[in-house]
C-alpha cells in the first residue's frame, strides 16, 4: 500500500520507534543482505511501474488506505486503515472497501466498534471473508488500542503483532500506512505470485518471498513495491490467464505465456 504521511501525528504518548530499535532493524536487514540480485530488475520494474500508469487497479481507488475518511482525525485514520487492513485479508477490494462505508455509518472510532454488538458488527462486515473471526478480532483490538494506546495504531512491529489477527504482512504495510515507517515489505498474495513468476525469488510462502526480496531488493524500493505489483497482479499479471501479449516484460520475463503454451500442450497430449 501506499504510504500517507498526512496521517502521522505530531504528538505521541506511546510506543514509538527508538533509535535503538532502529539501529537493531538496520543490522537485521544487513546481515539478509546477499550479492545476488535477479537480472534486470530495475527495467522489469521500471515497465511495471509504467503499465501500472495505464492500467488503473481496484487497489488504486478501494484500497485499504482508500478506505479511511480523510475528514476524520489522524489517530482516527490510523485506525481505519487497520481495520481495513484486517478486513483484506483473503477478500476483494471491493468487499472491503463496501464494508468500511458501512461501518463510518455506523461509526468507525475505536469507541463505537468496541462498543458495538458482536451480532450487529458481523452484519455491517458481510460479506468479507471470515467475518465472524474478523468482527472478533477488531473488537478486541478496538480495546486494546484504547486501554493501552490511547486509541491510536502503535507505531512498533512488536507491539502491532501482539494485536489479534495481525501477522506480520499486515504490520509492515499498517506501519508504512499509517506512520511512514518502513520495516519490511508487505508481501501478500498478489506480490508472491509476481516475485516467484519474475524468478525474483524461489519461495513456497509469502514469508520466505518477504525474506529473499529484503535480501537483494534497495530499501528505497520496500514502500512501493507492494502497491506497485498488487495493482499489477489485479489488472495484468493475474492468477488466472495472464495478459503475457500486453506485458512491456514478456521478452525479458521467464514466465511470459507459459500458461498459454501449457494449455497448448495439454490440449496437443488430449488430441
Amino acid at each position: 500500500m501506499k504510504a500517507s504521511t498526512s496521517m502521522a501525528g505530531k504528538n505521541r504518548k506511546h510506543v514509538a520507534v527508538s533509535s535503538e530499535n532502529d539501529k537493531n532493524e538496520k543490522e537485521e536487514v544487513e546481515k539478509k543482505k546477499t550479492k545476488f540480485a535477479p537480472k534486470d530488475w530495475e527495467i522489469i520494474f521500471k515497465n511495471i511501474k509504467q503499465m501500472r500508469l495505464e492500467h488503473k487497479s481496484p487497489v488504486d481507488t478501494m484500497g485499504c488506505e482508500q478506505c479511511a475518511d480523510k475528514k476524520a482525525s489522524p489517530a482516527n485514520q490510523r485506525f481505519q486503515t487497520l481495520v481495513a487492513l484486517m478486513l483484506s485479508a483473503q477478500t476483494r477490494d471491493e468487499v472491503t472497501f463496501a464494508a468500511c462505508q458501512r461501518l463510518k455509518e455506523y461509526g468507525f472510532t475505536p469507541e463505537s466498534i468496541a462498543n458495538a454488538d458482536q451480532n450487529e458488527l458481523e452484519e455491517l462486515l458481510k460479506p468479507v471473508g471470515f467475518y465472524r473471526t474478523k468482527a472478533k478480532h477488531i473488537k478486541l483490538t478496538s480495546q486494546i488500542l484504547i486501554d493501552q494506546y490511547n486509541s491510536d495504531v502503535p507505531n512498533d512491529l512488536k507491539e502491532l503483532l501482539k494485536l489479534p489477527g495481525i501477522g506480520k504482512k499486515m504490520a509492515n504495510i499498517a506501519l508504512s500506512s499509517c506512520w511512514n515507517n518502513i520495516v519490511g515489505i508487505g508481501v501478500d498474495v498478489h506480490v508472491h505470485r509476481i516475485a516467484n513468476r519474475l524468478n525474483w525469488v524461489n519461495t513456497k510462502t509469502p514469508e520466505k518471498t518477504q525474506d529473499e526480496l529484503e535480501s537483494w531488493l534497495p530499501r528505497n524500493y520496500w514502500k512501493e513495491v507492494n502497491l506497485m505489483l498488487v495493482g499489477f497482479g489485479q489488472s495484468v499479471c493475474t492468477p488466472k490467464n495472464p495478459k503475457c501479449g500486453e506485458c512491456l516484460n514478456n521478452k525479458i520475463c521467464p514466465s511470459a505465456f507459459k500458461e498459454e503454451q501449457e494449455k497448448k500442450n495439454k490440449k496437443n497430449t488430449k488430441t
